[in-house]
């Protein structure tokens, strides 16, 4: 059973999101919040699979509230609910620890479906909409405190060939389209996701692209 937060400052997003939930048979709702606040309390107390996040809430907004969930490393994942096209907090959100985030005008069935593959460890965010995500967000101004400058000493324990493959990764590219840019199987190319994960303390392959950006190997188009 997957056990689910709802973080939300907007009652029917809750209540909508709660209804096709209670039809399943492999999640449940087992706490709601409509703060950001209320969401790390419920995090901490009740250890749920997933917290599906709001991105703007009164008080905490859901960036602060994300990385306090994921800052023990503990088993909780971060699903960042947002209106992708006017919100320009989605990057910080994935910077702060999400495991990708959801489009509020999705289908239920659709949002359902992303905290199933959450739940199961992956990375919610698709190779297409990586591509768009770096594209609008990491190509935005931030300010100074907050803009990530390029860090090469994070690569120091990476291979040339996992530098390669953490560059395509940033880029966008599935594991299937890597492989073929760098003529590999796919097995090998998973191998070296796992070593790339492992070497860079990266929790999910969204982990990887943001550090791919923030190394410098990749950049936003202007």
């Amino acid at each position: 059973m997957i056990r689910v937060v709802l973080a939300d400052d907007q009652p029917l997003v809750r209540a909508a999101l709660e209804m096709v939930i209670a039809e399943t048979a492999d999640v449940e709702v087992v706490g709601e919040a409509g703060t950001g606040t209320e969401a790390v309390r419920l995090a901490a107390e009740l250890r749920p699979d997933v917290v599906v996040m709001d991105i703007r809430m009164p008080g905490m907004d859901g960036i602060e509230a994300t990385r306090l969930v994921t800052a023990d490393g503990g088993p909780t994942r971060v699903v960042v609910l947002t209106t992708f096209d006017d919100d320009d907090h989605v990057y910080g959100a994935l910077r702060a620890g999400a495991s990708g985030f959801l489009v509020k005008d999705m289908a239920l069935d659709d949002i359902l479906g992303a905290v199933r593959v959450v739940a199961a460890g992956d990375a919610l965010i698709a190779p297409s909409v990586t591509r768009r995500l770096i594209s609008t967000f990491a190509g935005q101004a931030a300010p100074a405190a907050t803009q990530p400058q390029p860090d090469h000493r994070r690569l120091a324990a990476i291979t040339g060939r996992e530098r390669e493959i953490l560059t395509l990764v940033g880029r966008g590219l599935s594991n299937t389209e890597i492989a073929a840019e760098l003529v590999l199987s796919i097995a090998t190319v998973k191998t070296y996701m796992t070593r790339l994960l492992a070497k860079l303390d990266a929790r999910d392959r969204v982990q990887l692209v943001i550090l791919a950006y923030e190394a410098g190997l990749v950049s936003a188009p202007r």
